[in-house]
């Protein structure tokens, strides 16, 4: 199999591993709250996933289950829903979240988008007060030349010359407070999602949503976070 045949394979597995959770999702309603209680010690640290565009918080929720049976209190945003509207925007209800519940020393785990939206928190005086540090999987730092070739205004923002984009990779204080994780290859992001000034992570696997439920990514966001 050479490489442009590699590559299609590991879209069309990637894909379907994203298509096959949306229909597990139809059969299922697991409550997000019950996350909330961890099972150890209630002083580790709390987080708060960030799912990424046309995504729920079930995308992170393996993530999320690894990490509360470590004795984190894992918390999602309700009304991120699907993740439509621009990352300043969903940056500002993650921050509301934060402060409706009064949560303090909060991990950040964001999967794509929810990455952006983090860093873009963590910039803010809230985020300064309450956000101790962020692991970022699979982000489009530097965005994604893909985004060029698509003709939706979601992901528009995702154009690597975008001011969003180039605001964000400009703002370096709060990066060392940043583990990127990333796939070897990743087919939705050919920009990388290496970040200047964090800690960054490549795991030896393919794909922009597989990574999610991998054995070493687990391990990776778990220590991450302490």
């Amino acid at each position: 199999m050479n490489l442009v045949q590699r590559q299609v394979t590991t879209r069309i597995v990637d894909y379907g591993w994203a298509y096959r959770l949306r229909l597990a999702r139809l059969g299922r309603r697991p409550d997000p709250l019950a996350l909330q209680n961890p099972a150890g010690s209630a002083r580790s640290r709390p987080i708060l996933l960030l799912p990424g565009v046309y995504e729920t918080w079930h995308f992170l929720e393996t993530v999320g289950r690894h990490l509360n049976a470590l004795g984190h209190p894992v918390h999602t945003v309700p009304t991120f829903r699907y993740n439509l509207r621009p990352i300043s925007d969903m940056a500002l209800i993650a921050s509301d979240y934060l402060v409706e519940h009064d949560l303090r020393d909060v991990a950040i785990v964001g999967h794509s988008k929810g990455g952006l939206i983090g860093k873009t928190l963590m910039l803010t005086a809230v985020g300064e007060l309450r956000v101790a540090a962020m692991v970022a999987i699979n982000a489009p730092f530097t965005g994604s030349d893909y985004a060029h070739l698509v003709p939706l205004r979601t992901l528009r923002e995702f154009v690597p010359t975008h001011q969003t984009i180039q605001s964000l990779a400009a703002a370096v204080e709060v990066n060392h407070r940043i583990t990127s994780i990333f796939s070897s290859w990743d087919p939705i992001i050919p920009n990388g999602s290496r970040l200047e000034g964090a800690t960054n992570l490549e795991l030896p696997v393919t794909g922009h949503f597989r990574i999610l439920d991998r054995p070493a990514l687990l391990e990776a966001v778990a220590d991450a976070v302490g």
